[in-house]
């Protein structure tokens, strides 16, 4: 039996650019390379992961495998063919890697050698392969495919695929709820589990039937794992009729030759997703939440006996959101990240239970936590408000060592200053939690415009993390001094603490931000006549909300931003949101809907507004914010409408993304700046 040696607290600190007055803009920001997906391989030698480098002026991207000795080496390019190369898997004997390229001209999985020589390709579906893993006896891939679930073979789905591009009507035919999602309206294809031979053959449908396996899911671990005997497979799937309203999905197991699939978590109304067996095959860990219609309970840890089916919840007194987890290898410790305070740490807790031991901390987010056959050494990712994220080591009793450090040459020609914190007292004299980034240079006898960042969710938090989509540093680098809060609804503070923003959206959490704003108005530097407050989604809720109470600030910016709670009920997609942040429906609950709709204070609207939406955006419809812009322009308010035909709730394309920084950063601007007298 391998012995785990007991890890010390690691302290992960970051170190900024030193003798630098240079900050971040937008378009340094696409010159990073996004490492994603690090997999260590079985013998604990090398790892492999997914460097992402974009072609701005192309507005396109290209991801490649790479790989580096964990003893240490720079890092070597194994792919070279096509524009997708990802989500890199081990075989068994550490000899080859399974992955997801496009380079036959659509996404397929192939394997290579671990020299990244000897391309073969697996599959070559009509509907396409992806997310593959690896049964631990190296013999079968299952993999992803989106099909057309009464097609009864490969042939079918071609055809089906063929008729549809070629028909001329492009019209939509729905009975029933959820019809559109996220950026897509729901077409005839469902996301199924196949199971192919590593040596490639006919894929044989593990999940057949009319539901996505695994459901949606923004991020997090895999909803489906294979058993280490490689004969059954686990998986995530929720069979509710009415799929707006429900989150109650539950974990299934089926035979990895097939057959008809058995639940095994019957009794829990909320969500369990991300099985993983423990490495002896005799558990099954995997993330619960307790309360159904709720996507924002606790995130709780289970251990399921796989021989009994008897389950225990380890982490119920951590008053944390389980966000990963893995096994230890020899079965008897689990590792798993929680969110605390804006930082993501890693504990450690026995699998029968017990006190949890905090492994890694620091000020930095981590994910992508591996460990060594002999369990002494952890790989992880890691990154942090000062760097983008790179490939880490730690050993018991060591400081942790970069494997990766693909973006120093870059950070080094930048100033990216540390992110100050302040605590509040909010409502109730709850204690908000604010970071604080100033610019470069920052003189504190000087008076600096002010920028609020208000988060999205709204149970979301501002953390000591990297962000492409809403960077401190380059606004900082703007000239403004950004203040980013943790108030009522925040992850990482209790789950009380979450809680307090259910039907009270326009009240505790406002009384929270403005308690903020008092403090740093108090401070020498602030200069209360340039305040102006900036947010997304439920932040550009927020946005308008204020807009409706305060005239403190002198910008706004509302982008994806909730506007009219009654029509936005009858247009997003994920109904059970709406129905528990206000207890009902419209018909059902008027009152909630009415007291905490900004659209019912928009004749005291007055501060300058920039509005900004994505068409694509089916989760906070295009039409909030196109009510929002009607509200201001009516009321004479000075306001800009930045509509993005071709992005959903984020602005992801590199030129879309560098005329959203610019826009935002000269609107706030435009109204801050002194005028001369």
């Amino acid at each position: 039996m391998q012995v785990l040696l007991p890890f010390v607290l690691l302290v992960c600190l970051t170190v900024p650019a030193f003798g630098q007055e240079k900050m971040l803009d937008a378009a340094s920001l696409w010159k990073f390379t996004r490492l994603q997906e690090p997999a260590l391989s079985p013998d604990g030698k090398q790892v492999a992961f997914v460097a992402r480098q974009f072609d701005v002026d192309a507005n396109t991207s290209s991801r490649h495998i790479y790989i580096v000795p964990l003893d240490g080496g720079s890092p070597r390019k194994l792919t070279t063919e096509g524009t997708l190369n990802e989500r890199p898997k081990w075989t068994p004997d550490s000899q080859q890697i399974v992955f997801v390229s496009n380079r036959g001209g659509d996404a397929q999985l192939w394997r290579m050698k671990a020299d990244g020589t000897e391309a073969t390709a697996i599959t070559s579906l009509a509907t396409e392969a992806g997310g593959q893993i690896i049964s631990p006896d190296g013999k079968n891939i299952v993999f992803q495919s989106a099909v057309y679930p009464d097609c009864p073979d490969e042939a079918c789905n071609k055809t089906r695929l063929e008729e549809e591009a070629k028909s001329k009507v492009k019209a939509r035919t729905y009975t029933s709820l959820l019809y559109r999602h996220w950026t897509e309206w729901q077409g005839k294809r469902r996301n199924h589990l196949f199971v192919v031979p590593m040596e490639g053959g006919a894929p044989k449908d593990l999940t057949p039937g009319p539901h996505d396996v695994p459901p949606f899911s923004l991020g997090g671990p895999d909803g489906y794992a294979i058993s280490p005997d490689g004969a059954e497979l686990c998986f995530v799937m929720n069979t509710d009729e009415n799929q707006a309203m429900s989150t109650n999905k539950d974990l299934f197991v089926v035979s990895l030759e097939g057959g008809e699939a058995k639940r095994i978590t019957t009794m829990n109304p909320g969500a369990d997703d991300s099985p993983q067996y423990s490495p002896d095959g005799k558990m099954l860990a995997y993330r619960t939440q307790t309360r159904g219609g709720y996507e924002s309970d606790k995130w709780r840890l289970v251990v399921m006996e796989r021989a009994t089916g008897s389950a225990n919840i380890l982490t119920e007194t951590i008053d944390r959101w389980v966000e990963s987890f893995t096994w230890s290898p020899d079965s008897r410790r689990l590792f798993f990240t929680i969110s605390d305070r804006g930082r993501t740490t890693l504990q450690m807790m026995p699998a029968t239970g017990g006190g949890a031991q905090t492994v890694i901390a620091g000020a930095s987010s981590i994910d992508d936590v591996q460990l060594t056959p002999d369990g002494r050494t952890i790989v992880y990712s890691e990154h942090s408000a000062t760097r983008p994220l790179e490939i880490y080591k730690a050993v018991s009793r060591t400081p942790p060592v970069g494997l990766t450090k693909m973006n120093d040459a870059l950070l080094a020609g930048f100033n990216t200053p540390q992110l100050e914190e302040l605590y509040t007292d909010g409502a109730e004299r709850a204690k908000v939690h604010s970071f604080i980034l100033k610019p470069a240079g920052f003189d504190p006898q000087k008076k600096y415009p002010v920028l609020f960042l208000i988060h999205g969710g709204p149970q979301g938090a501002w953390g000591h993390a990297w962000s492409y989509r809403w960077n401190p540093q380059v606004f900082a680098g703007a000239g403004f001094v950004v203040v980013m809060p943790n108030p009522r609804g925040s992850v990482g503070y209790g789950q009380a603490f979450i809680d307090g923003i259910n039907d009270d959206w326009g009240g505790k959490v406002y009384e929270d931000l403005m308690a903020v704003v008092d403090r740093i108005e108090k401070e020498p530097w602030a200069d209360k006549e340039r305040f102006a407050a900036a947010g997304g989604s439920y932040g550009g809720y927020m946005v308008n909300w204020m807009l409706g109470h305060t005239d403190r600030f002198k910008a706004f910016v509302s982008h994806a931003g909730v506007y009219d709670l009654r029509s936005m009920a009858g247009e997003t997609e994920e109904l059970f949101f709406v129905n528990w942040e206000f207890k009902g429906m419209p018909w059902e609950n008027r009152e909630s809907y009415e007291k905490w709709s900004p659209s019912y204070f928009a004749r005291d609207f007055k501060t300058p507004t920039l509005v900004i939406h994505g068409e694509l955006d089916y989760r906070v419809p295009l039409g909030q914010g196109m009510q929002l812009f009607t509200a201001l322009q009516m009321n004479k308010v000075p306001s800009k409408l930045l509509v993005f035909p071709d992005e959903g709730h984020w602005i992801l394309k590199p030129q879309n993304s560098l005329l959203w920084y610019k826009t935002l950063v000269e609107w706030v601007t435009e109204f801050t700046t002194k005028k001369e007298q």
